[in-house]
This record gives C-alpha cells, structure tokens and sequence, in this order.
C-alpha cells in the first residue's frame, strides 16, 4: 500500500457516503495504526491531494467534494454532496459521472440558482463562473479561493 491508495479510499468514501473519512476510519481499512495513517494524511496533505483543517488530521476537502456544509449542493445519485465552490460544483457530476442538480448560491447577490447536469453538460442555464482568484494562488488560500 501507498499512500495513493489512501488518496484513492478518501474519494471513494466520499463518493460512497457524501462525507470524508476520520482517521480512524482509514487506519481500519488498510489495518494500519491511527498514527501511521495520520502521518500519510499529513503527507497527502502537503501534496495537495487533499485539505486538513489546521491543526488537524480532519480532512475538510477532497477536491471536489467538501467535507462541511457550503452554497454548493449537488444532488445526485440519491444523495446530496457538498462542493468547495463553482467549478467543484461542476466537478462532482464529472467526478462521479452521473447526472446532477446542483442549487447553489451567488456569493456576491446571495441569489438562489438551479443547474441541472445531463450526460456532462448544464442544461438549463447561459451563467458564467467568476474566479476572482487566479488558479496559480488557489493554494494561498483554499479556503477563500
């Protein structure tokens, strides 16, 4: 095992269960101690494979998929997911190749809008996406971004 495979299980338990895994969790799955597979969260983490909070080994996103309440729910394959912002909206239908309903909510208006995605398009709507944030300084602050 790897630590790509621990990247691997981190998306499918998303993909699975709408929410990350705890530590605990992956420490089970591949019969390693809390403190090794800790260590390889770490790891992931500095390589951008996923996002810790600070501090912690609680995984807050997996790009796409976020592992808090935000604007951005996308609705598909019975269950309801959480993306990071406007373009992980989008990529979680991508992600999880299936048709979606993403209700998200304008940041700067705080209007309500419905996107419905079918066989990887966006059917119902001519909206842009703005990120005030070039992608070269994403990682400044993810968060943010």
């Amino acid at each position: 095992m790897d630590i790509w495979d621990v990247r691997a299980f981190v998306y499918q338990h998303f993909a699975d269960t709408t929410h990350a895994p705890s530590v605990d969790e992956t420490a089970k799955h591949f019969n390693l101690s809390n403190e090794e597979a800790g260590e390889i969260y770490k790891e992931l983490n500095n390589r951008h494979a996923f996002f810790l909070e600070p501090e912690t080994l609680t995984i807050r996103m997996a790009n796409p998929f976020s592992a808090i309440p935000t604007d951005f729910k996308v609705h598909a394959n019975g269950k309801t997911y959480f993306a990071n912002c406007a373009w992980d909206m989008l990529g979680i239908p991508a992600a999880l190749q299936c048709d979606a309903v993403i209700d998200a909510v304008f940041t700067e208006s705080n209007e309500s809008v419905q996107l419905k995605i079918r066989d990887g398009k966006v059917t119902n709507s001519e909206l842009l996406v703005h990120f005030p944030v070039p992608f070269a300084h994403w990682y400044d602050d993810l968060v943010f971004t």
